[in-house]
C-alpha cells in the first residue's frame, strides 16, 4: 500500500479492457495521483502529444497498456496501422519518459511477438529464435521494438523500463464486437446471440487444432502491478497461467458453460494463426512472486455472466 500512496502514475490505455483493471487495482492499493490519459486529448502517436502529457501529468511512473489490438480478421486488415501505431506510441512515450527523468517504465508486450514455431512451453530466451506468425507479425514485431528499446535505453542511459509478455486475455468488460474481438469473446457472443435469437449453428473460424493458453484478466491486472512494485531487471517476463487448451476443446466448454445446443460449423477457409501458444511462467514467479489464481472455467464462468448482463445495454 506504501509503495503507491504518494507516486504519479499515468496509465495509458486505462479506459481499456485491462486498463479498466489496473485502475482498480491501483486504487485499491491507495494511489492517489493516478491518471489516464484519453486519446481525444493525448494522441501518442504525435510526438507533441506526448511531450504535453509528461509535461501536465508529471508521472514518477508510467504502465503503458495503450495499443492498436484485434482478432485474426483485424490484423490482416490493418497491418500498416497496427505496427505503425503500435510502435509509435511506445517509442515515444520511453523516449520522451527518459527525457524528462521518468523513474520508471513498465511496457507491456504481447504472446504475437513470439517466433511461429517456438517451442512450448515458450521460455523467454526463444523470443528471438524466428519470425512471429504473419497474420499479426506487423502488430507483434512493433511491441518487440519496445524491448530493444527499453534494453538498449537501460545500457546506454540507465532508463529504468521492463517489459512483460501477457499471454491471451479474457475476462469481463472484453471487447465483445465481431468485426475486432478475440477468441472467447467472440465464441461467448455467438453462443449467447444465438440462443437468443433462436438460431441452430454457429460458424467457427479455422480446424480447431491450435492450442492457446488464456488469462484471467484480474489475474494479469495484478502481475503487472506486482512487477512494477518489485521488478527492475533487464530481461523480458512472460505472465499467464501456464497451461494450454485447443481451440475445439474451448468451443465445447463455452459451448457447455452457455447452453447453447446447436450445431457447429468451422470454416476451414479461414485461418488458424499460430499453431501453438503456452509460456513458461517460471521467470515471473521467481522475480516477483507471480502466480496466476483464478481457475480458466471459473474465469469463463465469470465473463459469461458479464456479457449476459451487457449484452442489451
Amino acid at each position: 500500500m506504501a509503495f503507491w500512496q504518494d507516486k504519479r502514475v499515468v496509465v495509458t490505455g486505462g479506459a481499456g479492457f485491462l486498463g479498466s483493471f489496473i485502475v482498480d487495482k491501483l486504487r485499491d492499493r491507495g494511489c492517489k495521483n493516478l491518471f489516464i490519459p484519453r486519446s481525444k486529448d493525448y494522441d501518442l502517436v504525435d510526438m507533441d502529444a506526448v511531450a504535453r502529457l509528461y509535461r501536465d501529468l508529471t508521472p514518477e511512473m508510467v504502465i503503458h497498456l495503450a495499443a492498436k489490438v484485434g482478432g485474426i480478421g483485424a490484423n490482416r486488415e490493418n497491418p500498416g496501422k497496427f505496427f505503425y501505431d503500435n510502435i509509435m506510441m511506445g517509442v515515444q512515450m520511453i523516449e520522451m519518459g527518459r527525457q524528462v527523468g521518468l523513474a520508471k517504465f513498465v511496457a507491456i508486450g504481447t504472446i504475437c511477438a513470439y517466433p511461429k514455431f517456438t517451442p512450448v512451453p515458450f521460455k523467454e530466451d526463444d523470443l528471438w529464435n524466428g519470425y512471429p506468425e504473419e497474420t499479426n507479425a506487423p502488430y507483434g514485431l512493433a511491441k518487440k521494438m519496445l524491448l530493444v528499446q527499453a534494453q538498449s535505453y537501460r545500457q546506454q542511459y540507465g532508463f529504468n523500463a521492463i517489459y512483460l509478455l501477457p499471454v491471451n486475455l479474457y475476462g469481463p468488460r472484453d471487447n465483445f464486437d465481431p468485426a475486432s474481438s478475440h477468441v472467447i469473446p467472440a465464441l461467448i457472443k455467438k453462443c449467447v446471440d444465438a440462443i437468443k435469437n433462436g438460431e441452430k449453428e454457429i460458424v467457427i473460424w479455422g480446424t480447431g487444432t491450435p492450442t492457446r493458453e488464456f488469462f484471467y484478466v484480474e489475474d494479469c491486472a495484478e502481475a503487472i502491478l506486482l512487477a512494477a512494485e518489485r521488478y527492475d531487471g533487464f530481461d523480458p517476463v512472460n505472465i499467464g497461467a501456464g497451461f494450454e487448451i485447443s481451440i475445439l476443446d474451448l468451443v465445447e466448454l463455452i459451448v457447455k458453460l452457455t447452453g447453447f445446443s446447436g450445431n457447429i460449423l468451422w470454416d476451414q477457409t479461414k485461418p488458424d494463426g499460430q499453431p501453438r501458444r503456452c509460456l513458461d511462467t517460471s521467470r515471473a514467479e521467481r522475480e516477483f512472486g507471480f502466480k496466476a489464481k483464478t481457475s480458466f472455467e471459473e474465469g469463463l464462468k465469470k465473463t459469461i455472466a458479464w456479457y449476459r448482463g451487457h449484452a442489451s445495454c
